[in-house]
């Protein structure tokens, strides 16, 4: 049943976690605002990636779902939420904890269907059946029935940007790192990649958070000429300071998602995942790189913590040469 969004006033949208999940939500929440203005949008996500939206013009009020309230969260959950009558919740999460919570809510819910037989199929018996789907955003817009405007990935920030960058020309930014080890670049490869940027004359800048620090540190042991920027999960001030690249290096990682929000140049490396999976930066410039030629991936949805052949040639047989001269006709 299609809905009547006026006579939707107050939307409940449910995206607990992680950093590119949520931001790629933003296309939604931008084009639901455009087209029906009166509603109010809040939006329940876990406290740590509270950053991503606080500063979205789109959103009435962001609801925290921290770790220390989880387990006394589903019994409270009118006061937690501070309820004003919901007309609509709408569950991208659509796990079994958003699933407890619209339960106790007894509102209308929407929820994104997430084709998990489909992801199975693809990562264990490669049967692709996922090639003609949409992007993670359309998708999360087809959950209510709507299609999506002209809208892209947003990251809001008020930052001023760091002084190390200011002024710098051929900035190239860097994300070297990823959670799971099969979606990061070889460091050995990072690391000769930046020797040949400093080599040419680039300025290069390493972007990331708390999981990225040990392979920032490994890569400034190598080329101190290297800036590193990496943080305690200051995604905005990482936002601020990425306006100032040229071009920007990611892995397939929530950093990716937070440079696509940029009218920047963007340079994505795949490893275990595929496109197929919905999770490409979103309607921005962007070039792909992946090893296509071998059988044995797709090996995961999300990423390993090894690779199961045992080669990693999904990464390795994509040469820091390979990246270096994109760059050179980028900046040509």
């Amino acid at each position: 049943m299609s809905i009547d969004f006026t006579q939707i006033n107050n939307i409940l949208i449910i995206r607990l976690s992680s950093l590119g999940d949520i931001l790629l939500t933003t296309p939604l929440i931008r084009t639901l605002k455009k087209k029906y203005p009166h509603c109010k949008i809040d939006f329940l996500l876990k406290t740590e990636y509270s950053d991503l939206l606080k500063k979205n013009p789109n959103i009435n009020k962001i609801i925290p779902y921290s770790k220390e309230r989880i387990a006394s969260f589903n019994d409270t959950i009118t006061k937690s939420f501070n309820l004003r009558d919901y007309d609509l919740i709408i569950d991208l999460q659509n796990n079994l904890r958003s699933r407890r919570i619209t339960s106790k809510l007894k509102i209308r819910t929407k929820r994104f269907k997430k084709y998990s037989l489909r992801k199975f199929l693809l990562v264990k018996m490669k049967i692709n059946l996922m090639k003609n789907l949409p992007s993670i955003p359309v998708r999360y817009a087809e959950t209510i029935g709507i299609d999506l405007e002209d809208a892209k990935v947003e990251l809001y920030s008020d930052k001023e940007p760091n002084n190390k960058l200011v002024g710098l020309k051929n900035l190239v930014g860097i994300c070297p790192g990823a959670k799971h080890f099969t979606k990061r670049y070889p460091i050995d490869y990072q690391i000769q990649l930046c020797k040949m940027l400093i080599e040419k004359n680039y300025n290069v800048v390493l972007f990331g958070g708390n999981i990225d620090k040990e392979i920032c540190h490994k890569i400034i042991s190598e080329v101190p000429q290297v800036i590193n920027l990496q943080n305690n999960d200051d995604i905005l001030q990482t936002i601020s300071d990425m306006r100032l690249c040229e071009v920007i290096i990611c892995n397939d990682s929530g950093l990716m998602h937070a440079a696509s929000s940029l009218n920047k140049k963007l340079i994505t490396i795949f490893g275990s995942t595929v496109k197929e999976f919905g999770f490409m930066p979103y309607n921005s410039d962007t070039i792909v790189l992946e090893n296509e030629n071998i059988r044995c991936r797709p090996c995961s949805h999300i990423g390993r913590s090894s690779c199961p052949k045992s080669h990693f040639k999904c990464m390795k047989e994509i040469k820091p040469e390979t990246v270096f001269k994109i760059i050179n006709s980028i900046n040509a």
